[in-house]
């Protein structure tokens, strides 16, 4: 599903009228419909509706809205900043209607005053759509605030008024719409993707107005939000003569004195994944440990007990994952380096591979291109630096990307994937309870499995994460947000595999 621009939804909404036809007052029916339908679908008819209305064309969504509302029996009332004379021409034709048959329910805002909202009460915002070119201020500044404080039930339509669709620079976060749900139209916004947003946008949903399918496809963009239709196309057939040898042979470095677990989920993850071979280098202490709890796992053992200090000879194997566990000993240092720049192997780095990266920068510029590091915030701090706002991280991402030749898995809520081309991906699966230790490892692992097996590093970065999270998600149908392990995420790899083919 792509992302797009302001400028590009307008250039949707343009075509849709013009090759559907549809007239553009009727577009923005289609769309007051859906959202009518949603807060009906929500909220009975006793609860008192409060709608704020701007003179754009998102004002024009919430007077559309009011119409509709009141004649299905809802108590609501329109509030309207400033005068009706400025409206957009949709805007005015839905003014009119709401006029005509509900004028007693229109209220003119008039400054200073603000009215009052009682916290039982739903406020609809649509004061301001993605058309918004400067921070909110003055009396509207003012109004926001007050509905923010009110403590009612707030529902923006298509964005949070004060919120910019496209970017953070120059928005004034205290005069920003603090949304318990958002309604937006047929495609995310890429401001939604943020968790420092989640306060303004709260739950947002996608609800579809039918814009143009060509119009969409048409729209050349950077940034999309996986879908599953998509992914289910890239995992792989597999052959009834197909053998072990047919799935890849990994080799995962993993582990240090006290960390000999991060070896035993990320060793299991990858054997989940459906990789045909799997031999993980590691410390001798923690030889029994992973022989007994993953038997299936081969091991090649290190002539240190506590730290890994060798890199086995490469030759049977077709690709490499590093760091869970593993520590930044200077004799680790040194295989890590020799990693990278001794090895044409596909690679996944994690953990303490990138907090070596981070402490000795020097090597990134020795990396392959087209390995998948998979920092969590934290880490990627360490190696790009510390950013006041998740959009500006975002684009630090991208140029980290660029510079290095690197395929970034940015690990949190709507994980990041960016590539070397500057494109990304935010995923969709995925639950709080997944935020655990351990569930880092489980990622590498998958990822490291699908690298294996074959499969492009850009397909298996997003198709690992993917996985990763729905499994979390489906693990959430026998455990709590409080009660998830990582273990419970491998438990669930193979279902998720299957309900994704379905």
């Amino acid at each position: 599903m792509k992302i797009l621009s302001a400028n590009q939804i307008r250039e949707v909404d343009s075509y849709t009228i013009l090759h559907e036809p549809v007239a553009s007052a009727d577009l923005m029916e289609r769309a007051a419909l859906v959202c009518a339908n949603w807060v009906k679908d929500r909220y009975p008819s006793t609860f008192p509706v409060k709608i704020f209305a701007g003179l754009g064309n998102n004002g024009g969504d919430g007077l559309a809205i009011a119409y509709l509302l009141i004649s299905s029996g809802y108590n609501v009332t329109t509030y309207i900043l400033n005068s009706p004379e400025k409206f957009s021409t949709d805007a005015l034709n839905k003014f009119e209607r709401l006029q005509l048959n509900f004028q007693n329910t229109i209220k003119f805002l008039e400054e200073p005053n603000c009215p009052d909202i009682l916290p039982s009460d739903i406020v609809i915002d649509a004061l301001f759509g993605t058309g918004l070119t400067r921070p909110a201020n003055g009396y509207a500044a003012k109004l926001i605030c007050h509905i923010n404080i009110s403590g009612a039930t707030v529902v923006s339509i298509d964005i949070p008024s004060g919120l910019f669709s496209d970017s953070d620079e120059s928005n004034n976060r205290s005069a920003i719409i603090q949304a318990a749900h958002t309604l937006t139209f047929e495609l995310p916004k890429l401001m939604f993707m943020f968790p420092d947003n989640s306060i303004y946008t709260g739950t947002w949903h996608l609800l579809k107005i039918g814009l143009h399918p060509k119009a969409i496809d048409i729209q050349e963009c950077e940034n999309y939000y996986q879908e599953a239709s998509e992914l289910q196309n890239f995992i792989k057939p597999r052959s009834r003569f197909a053998h072990k040898g047919s799935f890849g042979h990994a080799l995962l470095f993993a582990g240090s004195f006290g960390k000999i677990g991060a070896a035993v989920l990320a060793s299991k993850a990858c054997l989940k994944s459906g990789v045909g071979l799997l031999t993980t280098h590691l410390p001798r202490k923690g030889y029994e440990i992973l022989q007994i709890s993953s038997p299936e796992t081969m091991v090649s053992l290190d002539v240190h007990y506590d730290v890994i200090t060798e890199v086995p000879a490469l030759e049977k194997y077709s690709a490499i994952g590093m760091g869970p566990g593993m520590g930044k000993s200077d004799e680790t240092v040194d295989v890590l380096r020799e990693i990278i720049t001794k090895s044409a192997l596909p690679l996944v780095l994690d953990a303490d591979a990138i907090n070596i990266l981070a402490e000795h920068q020097w090597l990134l510029n020795m990396i392959p291109p087209n390995t998948i590091i998979t920092p969590h915030l934290k880490e990627f701090e360490r190696l790009a630096g510390t950013y006041n706002s998740g959009y500006k991280r975002y684009l630090a991402q991208i140029d980290f990307s660029q510079k290095y030749n690197l395929i970034i898995v940015l690990k949190g809520a709507n994980t990041c994937i960016s590539s070397p081309s500057g494109q990304c991906w935010f995923n969709t699966t995925g639950n709080p309870g997944m935020a655990t230790a351990g569930s880092g490892d489980v990622l590498t692992g998958i990822i490291l499995s699908l690298l294996a097996q074959g499969y492009e590093p850009l397909i298996a970065a997003r198709l690992g994460v993917y996985l990763h999270g729905f499994a979390g998600d489906l693990a959430l149908e026998h455990e709590s947000l409080e009660s998830l392990l990582a273990s419970d995420i491998i438990n669930n790899i193979g279902k998720a595999f299957n309900k994704l083919k379905e």
